[in-house]
């Protein structure tokens, strides 16, 4: 998404937002570490804004983190908010639906692609991904961990989504054109927890 902002001339991106689970630090569901989050926004060259929620995180609990995100981001002058949503009508709809009035206009730059263009496309670019939490109620455990490359567009059984846009797998970009330079990760352990199967990754020392 960012990639593709970035070649609007009429869009001038200033920040990210994310939210993070605040017990663990890491990013929300896909639980990526907050060091290799850092590491990403320093990449794309952004200021980083970071929503605490607990886990579990109550509907109205995150519905007031984010009010109070969007309140601070009009208050200072932002107007527009980007999400990378794919395809779900019903997320988009909620979307539009919450900041309607606020002064922030939600922008959807990917939706509607085809996704499996979309992947191919993104890999082709350049893109450097990692599966970090995936959903064994519909993705094989072995994919825990792998590269989001054509090797793996090959071996996923074609009821699942090539970008996990339903929820089936979740990923830390690391490289591609979007990124000054590429983050250096190790992948760590990889636990069940809650459902769905994280693996870890690092940031690797030097």
């Amino acid at each position: 998404m960012v990639h593709v902002l970035r070649q609007q001339p009429d869009v001038q991106m200033a920040g990210l937002l994310t939210t993070i689970n605040e017990s663990a630090q890491r990013v929300a569901m896909h639980a990526v570490r907050d060091d290799v989050l850092q590491a990403q926004a320093n990449a794309l060259g952004f200021p980083l804004w970071r929503i605490p929620i607990p886990s579990p995180c109550p509907n109205e609990v995150y519905e007031r983190a984010m009010a109070e995100a969007v309140a601070r981001a009009v208050g200072e002058g932002f107007t527009h908010i980007a999400f990378g949503d794919l395809f779900l009508e019903d997320v988009r709809r909620y979307r539009e639906e919450r900041l309607a009035g606020s002064g922030l206009t939600p922008l959807f730059p990917l939706f509607g692609a085809d996704t499996t263009v979309l992947a191919r496309a993104m890999i082709a670019g350049g893109l450097r991904a990692r599966i970090t939490c995936l959903n064994p109620k519909v993705v094989d455990r072995r994919f825990a961990g792998r590269e989001f490359d054509a090797a793996l567009l090959s071996e996923l059984p074609p009821a699942i989504d090539p970008c996990g846009e339903r929820g089936e797998f979740h990923t830390c970009a690391y490289a591609g054109p979007m990124f000054s330079e590429p983050l250096a990760l190790e992948t760590g352990i990889i636990v069940e927890r809650d459902g769905f199967v994280f693996t870890d990754l690092t940031l690797t020392v030097t």
